[in-house]
């Protein structure tokens, strides 16, 4: 039995990962759960599930949950994540908090030696580098969650990348997939927040609007596979039925199919390397009639070229674009912003950036920090009008 740390267990991943762990008991246990402050939702899950310890991230959101006197030690701060991504008997961790909150956990876990099964992309786009290098180091299997780089992880299984010519990534384009360039300036949050094909967490829907989800794969399946950027594609397939694609070196190809369904991808990182029956409905291809691909067009997903550009900088670059874009995005929800600004945005701050080597933690988190001060000033500022669009300088 696989006992599990989940973080970020009341989002979109950890619900649907507590749903596997219900439908297979004997081959699960829950240890420890974390969350940011929804501690309603974390009181029916200790209810549900019985973990050892729980953290919450939010000191007042734990202070409250501590006052109802729940069955279980509660945690709390970023020493709270930590304590449970590293707690002793855990075997896996799910790291699923949404965006750069989840390296340090990550990267502690790795340190700890726990295997991850890895939803959390943006610890890879920040400090792919340093996680691998620990995940060797370390000897731990970093299992990835998401469905496009789950289905390539089963694909790329002991293939040697001499034989694979590119992988292809596939993007469902979004809610605004028929929508022309000049109609994005006047979509509202409400409406980005509508994806046709999947049920995720708020940020991860914009960016899956915006195709910076797709360009942050990018950068993950670089650090994943050892596959230099110039060999990942992307393609955009509204069906999201083909997750990914490998294409050989003989000109063959391999694609991974499934219905949309997260459940998939989560149970087979938790029961690596086994398989287990009945996980998600069938694929019946009768019924699809059709799988459309297309490429994405660069004026109207200007954020997907963001993320080649700062894997060509290297350094704190992704890091720095990563954060900008958190910022970017939450103020697109809070309405201070137009959509199609979070590209200007996140663009101003990567060519205001002098770029570092990233070497540690410690240089990431600062290049983070700057990355989301610059980009409240620009956005606070109406330089924000005055950003012009191009690469990084």
């Amino acid at each position: 039995m696989k006992r599990l740390s989940i973080l970020g267990s009341t989002g979109s991943i950890g619900r649907n990962t507590l749903e596997v762990v219900a439908e297979h008991p004997d081959s699960f246990r829950v240890v420890t759960l974390a969350v940011k402050e929804n501690i309603d939702l974390l009181e029916r899950q200790i209810e549900a599930f019985h973990p050892e310890v729980v953290a919450v991230h939010d000191e007042a959101s734990a202070e409250r949950l501590r006052r109802r006197r729940p069955p279980v030690e509660v945690l709390s701060g970023d020493e709270g994540l930590v304590a449970v991504a590293t707690m002793d008997g855990v075997d896996t961790v799910v790291s699923a908090i949404v965006g750069s909150a989840g390296l340090i956990p990550t990267i502690s876990a790795v340190r700890a030696g726990k295997d991850v099964a890895l939803a959390n992309k943006e610890a890879l786009v920040m400090a792919g580098h340093l996680i691998m290098s620990e995940a060797r180091e370390n000897r731990v299997n970093i299992i990835p969650v998401d469905s496009e780089h789950s289905s390539l992880f089963q694909c790329l299984e002991k293939r040697e990348r001499a034989e694979v010519r590119r992988v292809i990534l596939t993007a469902s384009g979004g809610p605004f997939l028929r929508r022309s360039k000049d109609e994005l300036e006047r979509v509202t949050p409400e409406e980005a927040l509508r994806h046709p094909n999947w049920q995720m967490g708020r940020k991860i829907t914009i960016d899956s609007a915006t195709l910076m989800n797709k360009g942050l794969e990018v950068i993950e399946a670089h650090w994943l596979f050892d596959i230099p950027p110039e060999r990942i594609d992307v393609l955009l397939h509204p069906q999201s039925i083909v997750h990914s694609l490998v294409e050989f070196i003989d000109g063959s190809m391999l694609a991974h199919m499934s219905i949309p369904d997260m459940k998939g991808p989560i149970c087979y990182a938790l029961s690596y390397p086994d398989r287990y029956e009945g996980v998600m409905p069938t694929l019946d291809l009768s019924e699809i009639h059709e799988l459309v691909f297309e490429r994405p067009d660069p004026e109207k997903y200007p954020s997907l070229s963001l993320s080649y550009e700062a894997l060509r900088c290297g350094g704190t670059m992704p890091c720095v674009m990563n954060s900008a874009n958190e910022v970017a995005v939450e103020s697109f929800l809070n309405g201070d912003i137009p959509f199609t600004s979070i590209f200007h945005v996140v663009s101003g701050v990567m060519r205001a950036h002098d770029v570092g080597k990233g070497e540690s933690i410690e240089e990431i988190m600062d290049a983070s920090r700057w990355a989301e001060e610059e980009a409240r000033r620009l956005i606070s500022s109406q330089e924000r009008w005055r950003i012009k669009k191009g690469g990084v300088s």
